[in-house]
């Protein structure tokens, strides 16, 4: 039998339903995992209090609602949507993704340096040298103004033992080709990278058994980490230097538009423009990331949830604006043609989202490597072009590296 997953509010939630997926960040509630039989009124209730309006439940394993949308049936209407919508072309970066490549990494191999300098020095009860970071932010955002695609994909590969400090540079480089879409300043930029890189330096005094615990949190260990947000806050009144644009990162990248984030429940024009941007890149990052005890979304799964939660946890406005940023495709997806060739994204300059520039690797009908060969999906049969993605792959099931392509 195969297994039915059904989308239902949280209104339409039973005891003696099965969930198998909660509409939200997985960091964003308590629960062990997003799957679990709803016991009693009670677990509902915990699910309302952390703002939960929507999600999936499993038919096969629990009570129905005959009417519910399937899960496959809403991923093709987001779907659908999200390429009516987002069939836009990418500006053209002034340098190439391949000449900025060895540059970002270099950038990259330094910001991560310099953020565990700076988180194990708060760790110790230090005062942060925030000309370091400054510094280090500058190099950032002059990479991402020569190319962002360049950085944003090298912030994909992250080690699970080290995944705050990467996690801090990748919302800091989010942050800044994010903002690069509002043709912000240059200095405003970098402010709001400073503040992605110190978001989450509130941690720092957040116990590592609680931070790193893999099982259920307690309500008490839950309310511990959150507070990282006020601990954090803490920690940049004492840098007399630090800029309201980077403190309004810190202090609301954990609110949501609906109101059922934290500290404050911020909800809507409450929110800093920074404060939204802060919360959106923070989720995605997190949702992509492996970590030693869950395995991150793909990038187009990832963009396509956020997406769906736009309708509470975030502006609709700034989500389009952000997978605008992003790309339907991120450079370093593995994708499915037409054709049944396997192929990298390597390159959206120029092009209509939908319709990256590609490097053929594989060959999913033979079962065999192929020499790599670039295919312009823009360009039709005959002229470079003449084939369309018809879905994302997983690296790790093909047992694919797209970053040896890149």
């Amino acid at each position: 039998m195969n297994q039915m997953i059904k989308k239902i509010s949280i209104h339409q939630l039973q005891p003696g339903m099965f969930v198998h997926d909660m509409d939200c960040g997985w960091m964003e509630h308590p629960f062990l995992t997003g799957s679990f039989k709803v016991r009693a009124d009670k677990d509902i209730e915990r699910m309302v209090e952390y703002g939960i309006h929507e999600l999936y439940i499993d038919t096969d394993k629990g009570l129905d609602v005959p009417d519910a949308p399937t899960q496959r049936e809403v991923a093709v209407v987001l779907t659908r949507q999200m390429t009516a919508l987002f069939e836009t072309r990418q500006p053209v970066e002034p340098t190439s993704l391949h000449d900025e490549m060895g540059r970002a990494r270099v950038v990259l191999s330094e910001a991560n340096r310099i953020i565990g300098e700076v988180m194990q020095g708060a760790r110790l009860g230090r005062q942060i040298e925030q000309e370091k970071v400054d510094h280090v932010v500058s190099e950032m955002s002059e990479s991402v103004l020569r190319n962002k695609d360049a950085l944003l994909s090298l912030c994909r590969i992250k080690e699970k033992d080290n995944y705050t400090f990467l996690h801090s540079v990748s919302v800091g480089v989010l942050l800044m080709s994010f903002s690069r879409t509002f043709n912000l300043k240059t200095e405003d930029m970098q402010l709001l990278g400073t503040g992605g890189m110190l978001h989450d330096i509130g941690k720092t005094r957040v116990p590592d058994r609680i931070l790193n615990k893999a099982g259920a949190l307690t309500p008490d260990e839950f309310s511990t980490i959150q507070r990282h947000v006020v601990y954090g806050q803490n920690i940049l009144a004492d840098m007399p230097n630090i800029s309201q644009t980077s403190y309004e990162v810190v202090a609301q990248h954990h609110e949501r538009y609906d109101g059922s984030g934290y500290p404050l429940k911020l909800k809507g024009a409450d929110m800093s423009i920074y404060g939204q941007m802060a919360s959106i890149v923070d989720v995605y990052d997190a949702i992509t990331s492996d970590r030693c005890y869950r395995k991150g979304m793909d990038p187009t799964v990832a963009l396509r949830k956020m997406f769906e939660w736009s309708k509470f946890h975030f502006d609709p406005v700034l989500i389009q604006t952000f997978v605008r940023t992003i790309g339907i495709y991120p450079v370093g997806t593995l994708v499915m043609l037409e054709s049944r060739k396997i192929a990298v994204v390597i390159d959206q300059q120029g092009r209509d989202l939908t319709r990256p520039l590609v490097l053929v690797v594989f060959d999913a009908l033979k079962h065999c490597h192929l020499t790599p060969q670039d295919v312009d999906l823009s360009k039709p049969l005959g002229h470079g072009g003449g084939d369309k993605i018809v879905s994302h792959e997983s690296a790790e099931q093909w047992r694919i590296d797209p970053y040896q392509f890149i």
